[in-house]
């Protein structure tokens, strides 16, 4: 593009473009790569401005892809780039900003242009425009795999070169380039299973480089350093007319070091805190894309092995890991960005994956003394689920899941007092435990799940939670009893409306065939009756082994014991009633025996005297309510779509134009 500052509109026209993407070889050694990659560019403040550097791209990437076949101009960029690449760490040594900026240049215009062939081209087209050079025409090159080698290139210069003010840019282009030679997936309806891609990434002379590369994106997400500002990379002129190093780079502060920022979440007019930064999310949607690679038929994805192993710093065990990917990392300082960063979806996806599948790492965070810090975050993408995207709610709503497995967990969460939650506007809580609090939200979700999406995956979720902490529920606050006691209200209400629209359909005309599927009122009626029997067997956990910890869930369940009566007898609820009427007909009668208009004090203290006095032996004993969270057969064809969703709506620096996607719609969040 040359020494002078650039614009989006300027771009088709740029003179040094056209002679690249023209009928002209080019050799390596020419002067002309020099003056191509010394530029700085202005660069887009809207969407519409990221757009226009689309389509420019694509004007001249079109030119190239008819006329490099015969110049091998895109080879010869890309040789230009990995030359320059062997020596940046030295340049990073030496604070050789010039040398950097001119390689941030090459790689930046070799990944918009790769970008541009991915959407055209199938991937061994792709790979011919890496192999074609000033020949005759249409013949290739017999050398090793440029692209191969660029790749790799790539990887190491992300898990090599530091990361300081001057490398930033280069670093965070590295990344891209990556995400965008993977994007293959987008433009497919089916989840790609071999790739070139990948077998470039996860074989051959990357594989060895796996464990570098995850542990550096992760800590580059754990850093969350910000872009470093324009001003700092301003070269200075030393005397008048300083010549060629000025002269080549007096543009920098007009935009080059923020040219990531095209199309991108940085884009929006937002507060700075309202987007995450460039380099770490960028780093993380990597990260999320490589740990969801399909396993090759003979050979497990490396990234997802890394992912599973890595261990602690702090980890003193000698014994070495049975996984050759393996590596340690800091597992505070991973935690602390964790609890810091669940605003975001990716953060969020990460937390899961982990939990999930790196036991080290939930051992890890079950043993914290500090989960509010973790659960907070959970709790509130759950409270504002009518803002969240569904894939947002269901990754909370299972780390929640995960959670809950652990025993310990149930019983510390009661343990947490928390002070004026500002963010739950229902009611002023000055003062819950965590466990009540956590309650109160998943019963708020169920509602909400009840009234608007009726999703059966987030009820089964939602009750599996309350469920496994069912038996530790402790010193419930008084509004969490009747919240658990109103849901048992909504769905008995609800119960009897489906009833009724039962009896009315069964006076009419209406018969059933052996080939007829259940009509709606019928699927609606088991459904909610099954919804009903699990909060039953919550109600009956916590009464069977912590009721004398729980005077309020009493109270709650006194204070409404009407709605219990229609269930004493229906088949399906018999023998979980069984309990529940003892508990309610044993402290109802020390209740009249206490005599009448009892105040709220003397009610709850006649409940005290009641729990120590209510003979354990009368309470039949149900198995342990016990729910364990699996993934479902084929885990990626939700996973895949959904890493690539993030990646379309908030990769920095990426733009693509809607209608070309097939992997999702647009409303698949």
């Amino acid at each position: 593009m040359g020494a002078n500052t650039s614009s989006v509109t300027e771009l088709a026209e740029n003179e040094n473009l056209r002679k690249l993407t023209g009928t002209e070889p080019i050799s390596e050694n020419d002067p002309f790569w020099n003056q191509l990659i010394s530029f700085s560019f202005i660069s887009p403040t809207n969407s519409e401005d990221a757009k226009h550097l689309e389509e420019t791209a694509t004007i001249l990437s079109k030119l190239l892809i008819e006329n490099n076949p015969r110049t091998g101009n895109f080879r010869a960029l890309v040789k230009v780039f990995l030359s320059r690449t062997k020596e940046l760490k030295i340049s990073t040594e030496c604070q050789d900003q010039l040398f950097i900026w001119q390689a941030h240049n090459a790689l930046f215009m070799i990944r918009c242009l790769i970008k541009v062939f991915v959407g055209l081209m199938p991937e061994e087209e792709l790979q011919l425009q890496f192999t074609y050079q000033e020949r005759a025409p249409g013949t290739c090159d017999e050398e090793g795999d440029l692209l191969e080698e660029m790749i790799c290139n790539l990887v190491h210069l992300i898990t090599e070169v530091p990361l300081l003010d001057i490398t930033y840019n280069i670093l965070f282009e590295a990344v891209t380039t990556l995400l965008t030679l993977l994007s293959y997936q987008l433009f497919q309806k089916e989840i790609l299973r071999e790739n070139v891609i990948y077998k470039y990434l996860s074989q051959g002379q990357c594989l060895s480089l796996t464990s570098r590369l995850v542990k550096t994106l992760l800590y580059n997400f754990i850093r969350q350093e910000k872009c470093p500002s324009p001003v700092a990379h301003i070269f200075q002129p030393q005397t008048e007319g300083a010549g060629l190093l000025y002269g080549l780079a007096s543009g920098v502060a007009s935009g080059l070091w923020t040219v990531f920022t095209l199309g991108g979440a940085a884009s929006k007019q937002s507060p700075e805190k309202d987007h995450p930064l460039p380099l770490p999310n960028q780093s993380l949607l990597l990260l999320l894309v490589l740990a969801n690679l399909p396993d090759g038929p003979d050979t497990p994805n490396p990234y997802k092995q890394a992912i599973m192993s890595f261990r602690n710093t702090q980890d003193s065990s000698s014994l070495p890991s049975p996984n050759p990917h393996s590596f340690q990392i800091n597992f505070n300082s991973l935690y602390t960005a964790l609890c810091d960063q669940q605003k975001s979806d990716q953060a969020t996806l990460l937390l899961y994956t982990l939990l999930h599948q790196n036991t080290n790492v939930r051992t890890y965070m079950l043993a914290r003394t500090d989960m509010e810090n973790l659960v907070m975050p959970i709790l509130q993408i759950l409270y504002h689920v009518e803002e969240r995207n569904s894939h947002h709610v269901y990754m909370a709503l299972i780390i929640l899941l995960i959670l809950t497995e652990d025993d310990a967990f149930n019983r510390s969460i009661h343990e947490v007092i928390l002070k004026n939650i500002t963010w739950y506007t229902e009611r002023a809580l000055t003062e819950i435990s965590l466990g009540s609090l956590l309650i109160l939200v998943v019963i708020r979700t169920i509602q909400f799940n009840m009234t608007r999406t009726r999703d059966k995956y987030l009820h089964t979720n939602c009750l599996a939670a309350l469920a496994n902490m069912s038996a530790q529920f402790r010193c419930l606050h008084q509004y969490a009893a009747q919240r658990i006691i109103s849901l048992f209200a909504l769905l008995s209400k609800k119960h009897n409306k489906v009833l009724e629209q039962a009896t009315q359909s069964l006076r009419g005309p209406f018969a059933l065939d052996e080939n007829s599927s259940l009509p709606d009122y019928a699927q609606d009626l088991n459904v909610i009756e099954e919804v009903i029997r699990m909060m039953l067997e919550i109600i009956n956990s916590c009464l069977t082994s912590s009721l004398h910890h729980n005077p309020n869930l009493v109270y709650a369940l006194l204070y409404k014991r009407e709605l219990f009566e229609q269930f004493r007898t229906h088949p399906s609820f018999q023998d979980i009633m069984q309990n529940l009427d003892m508990v309610i007909g044993f402290f109802s009668t020390r209740l009249e025996q206490a005599g009448t208009d009892l105040s709220v004090e003397r009610v709850q203290e006649v409940i005290k005297q009641g729990a120590v006095a209510l003979p354990k032996d009368r309470l039949k004993k149900f198995p342990e309510l016990k729910f364990k969270y699996v993934e479902e057969d084929q885990p990626e064809e939700f996973f895949i779509p959904y890493v690539w969703s993030l990646v379309y709506s908030s990769g920095a620096g990426l733009y693509w134009s809607p209608p070309s996607i097939e992997l999702f719609t647009m409303d698949s969040g």
